[in-house]
């Protein structure tokens, strides 16, 4: 399990790197927009859980910053820990939000935006509830620390469109597996708020159009086009547009790694996503509706 936010090179990282006296920091972009440079912005918080397994002999990583060297079925607990509740969904859940309500700054936005470090903190409690503690991280320290020092770090420079990138690829992993777990103890997820509040937010981010009604630039993803397809029907400003095109998603195990109707999910986030285009401003509208 490796855990460490390196959003892409930052040009204002460059900048101060060159004010410093270090030339030719500014990053390329390639035909394909990947963006490549001589150093690396990140944050000093990092994890590595390796399996202790070495058939030709151990190196000396547990001398390293946060190396753990465990047996196998620590590291599926840490890397469950991460990516279905403490990080990845809560970047899922607020990045593509934070684009529709034109934020650029992902830590920005949390420090300045009560609604949304709320709503952060929502998704990862209803996360940590479903997870089992794999003992050499605490599951609450960790989240503690993402949240004192981490997703607030705006020297970082992460913007929230980078975490929209490839969302559909991820839900089903960062929301599926909590969602199927509160289905495995309560017999349903309908008792979630901040996940489907998350998810009708990335649909309604599909729509490439603000909550001011401005059109954008969705950032890559393989469906960008399915879903295009599906929504060019769907009207920001007349809700009554919005009929049955979410059902064949939310409905979609493949995408969600179950059913959401059936989990007693999906009838949630079809209601979110509706109240979200009632208009400009219904998004903001809709997030401090649900948390209040």
């Amino acid at each position: 399990m490796i855990d460490k936010i390196t959003p892409r090179p930052g040009e204002s990282i460059a900048a101060d790197l060159e004010r410093r006296g270090i030339a030719d920091m500014q990053p390329v972009i390639t035909s394909k927009r990947t963006y490549i440079a001589p150093f690396a912005n990140a944050e000093k918080a990092q994890y590595l859980v390796i399996e202790d397994h070495f058939p030709n002999g151990r190196p000396a990583l547990d001398q390293g910053y946060h190396v753990y060297l465990t047996d196998r079925n620590t590291v599926n607990l840490s890397e469950r820990m991460k990516v279905t509740a403490c990080l990845n969904p809560v970047h899922s859940a607020l990045g593509p939000i934070g684009v529709v309500l034109g934020e650029e700054y992902f830590a920005h936005m949390l420090n300045t935006k009560p609604d949304l470090m709320a709503m952060a903190k929502m998704v990862e409690r209803e996360g940590l509830q479903m997870v089992e503690d794999p003992v050499i991280l605490s599951p609450e320290k960790f989240a503690e620390e993402l949240f004192a020092s981490r997703f607030t770090n705006e020297y970082l420079g992460d913007t929230n469109l980078r975490l929209a990138v490839d969302v559909s690829q991820m839900v089903g992993i960062r929301f599926g597996e909590t969602i199927k777990a509160y289905v495995a103890r309560y017999g349903s997820a309908g008792q979630l708020t901040a996940i489907p509040l998350g998810i009708a937010g990335w649909l309604r981010y599909m729509l490439a159009v603000d909550d001011a009604g401005n059109p954008f630039e969705l950032a890559p993803d393989p469906m960008n086009e399915v879903f295009a397809e599906a929504f060019r029907s769907i009207e920001v400003g007349r809700p009554e547009t919005c009929r049955d095109q979410l059902r064949p998603f939310l409905s979609n195990p493949e995408l969600f790694a179950v059913d959401l109707y059936q989990s007693g999910a999906g009838q949630k986030v079809e209601a979110m996503f509706r109240e979200m285009i009632q208009g400009p401003g219904a998004v903001k509208e809709t997030i401090h509706r649900y948390l209040s």
